[in-house]
């Protein structure tokens, strides 16, 4: 790991004057020559800088920023957490667990006990992929510069089923598979003050429109807050997630379902799918599949099914595709 000094930020406005590159521009040529980036929670930026892909020069710690570690629930306005709140804190919220259980579930799911009080939901959306290839210094791939996506000829049983033309690493955050199902918003501060607030949807960048990063934040940007609508009564989630392992495993596959159900019948639907693409991904042909429909085992199975079209599985990963097409009508069924 290379020699950098540390900065502790007391405000947005501070940090923001400090920082002159993003995570994903400190790896690739865009880099000034001596980058300073954001740490919060530090999970992934120190994994990458002791695998020896990124040296930043210095080390903007948000951690400390008053106001970001907090989390707000209003019947009328909804959910609002601050980037620097931990996964361990989503979890613990009764308001997330009560009125958004995808949410909860997806979080309890995320890593180990350990990891989850240490990680921040703004540094957890924003991770680089942890596809091996791109981990590894000895493999120019397509997310550093080169032309070649080594998983799709190579080791590529974790990776992407679906838009996996040009890259297919697969996002790391499950967290981000349940935002995405209810419609979450990020909330951006600039080094001018400006503030903006995108669709999580909107937040993630495909590999086809830009390999060199997974977001659209640019250096002088900080996420400061993640909002999630209101809710009614009568809408119901569920998350599933699938690993090779039980415990603090990364998703092979995984499944949100949030539907407004009245009586037996689904009214309204998202359906987001994790680790099937380069980005997380809502399914509007799953979403049309069951909307309208009884909520029943047949509706489950045709759901699946057309979430599932179109995929394109590579040589190793063809497990894939029955795996979310299991999960998909389990977590349809838990919200009967």
């Amino acid at each position: 790991m290379n020699k950098f000094s540390w900065y502790n930020a007391k405000s947005v406005e501070e940090a923001l004057k400090e920082v002159n590159a993003t995570v994903s521009e400190a790896l690739s040529s865009k880099s000034p020559e001596a980058p300073a980036v954001f740490k919060s929670g530090g999970v992934d930026l120190l994994d990458l800088m002791k695998e020896g892909l990124v040296k930043p020069h210095k080390i903007i710690n948000i951690s400390q920023i008053e106001g970001l570690d907090q989390i707000a629930f209003d019947k009328k306005d909804g959910l609002r957490m601050g980037a620097n709140v931990t996964l361990a804190q989503i979890e613990a919220h009764p308001q997330v667990k009560e009125m958004y259980l995808a949410l909860h579930q997806a979080v309890a799911h995320a890593g180990t006990p350990q990891l989850r009080t240490m990680a921040s939901l703004g540094g957890n959306l924003a991770q680089r992929t942890r596809c091996w290839y791109f981990r590894s210094i000895h493999h120019e791939c397509l997310r550093k510069g080169s032309g070649t996506c080594f998983a799709r000829e190579g080791e590529n049983e974790f990776h992407a089923i679906m838009r996996n033309g040009a890259c297919a690493s697969v996002h790391a955050s499950s967290v981000a598979t349940a935002l995405l199902a209810f419609d979450a918003r990020v909330e951006i501060q600039n080094s001018k003050g400006d503030s903006k607030k995108v669709d999580l949807v909107d937040f993630f960048v495909a590999p086809g429109d830009d390999s060199s990063r997974e977001n659209i934040l640019e250096a002088d940007e900080l996420i400061t807050a993640v909002t999630v609508p209101p809710i009614s009564s009568k809408v119901r989630s569920y998350y599933i997630k699938q690993g090779a392992r039980e415990s603090y495993d990364w998703a092979l596959a995984d499944v949100a379902v949030v539907a407004e159900i009245s009586g037996t019948t689904c009214k309204k639907a998202s359906v987001a799918l994790g680790a099937a693409a380069p980005v997380p991904l809502l399914s509007k042909q799953a979403a049309q599949a069951l909307e309208g429909k009884t909520v029943d085992e047949a509706t489950a199975s045709s759901t699946a099914e057309a979430a599932m079209k179109g995929a394109t599985p590579l040589a190793k990963n063809g497990y894939k595709v029955p795996l979310f097409k299991s999960i998909i009508k389990r977590t349809i069924l838990a919200i009967a």
